[in-house]
């Protein structure tokens, strides 16, 4: 598949972050089976990071978690939002408290990319 950038026409973006591996204790709970952490050593993490970062990267303006899962509705709602929060860990996704109405009428923080953030 193509990389989400050039399939929208868009310039690639480098993320030299995401080449930094999220330890696998961090996708597990300390009492889950021991079937889930050994899963969790198997996962390629970064690759979804990766895509969930350029879904995010596409809005300027920042976006909620519903912009997001409408571009990736191919993909599970909890695969995709999982990783947000290796990505904020990283410094890749800038969240400062600002929120929009989602479609279920609540209010959702507003992320943005490292390089599309500017200090709202």
């Amino acid at each position: 598949m193509n990389d989400l950038f050039e399939s929208m026409g868009l310039p690639k973006a480098d993320f030299p972050e995401l080449n930094l591996p999220t330890p696998a204790y961090k996708l597990v709970r300390n009492d889950d089976p021991s079937t889930s952490h050994a899963a969790a050593e198997q996962l390629d993490v970064s690759r979804m990071e990766k895509k969930v970062l350029q879904a995010i990267n596409m809005f300027p303006d920042g976006c909620i978690s519903d912009d997001v899962l409408d571009r990736m509705s191919h993909i599970r709602y909890s695969t995709v939002t999982a990783r947000y929060k290796q990505l904020k860990e990283k410094g890749l996704v800038i969240v400062d408290g600002t929120k929009r109405k989602g479609k279920s009428g609540r209010q959702q923080l507003v992320m943005w990319s490292k390089e599309n953030y500017n200090g709202q």
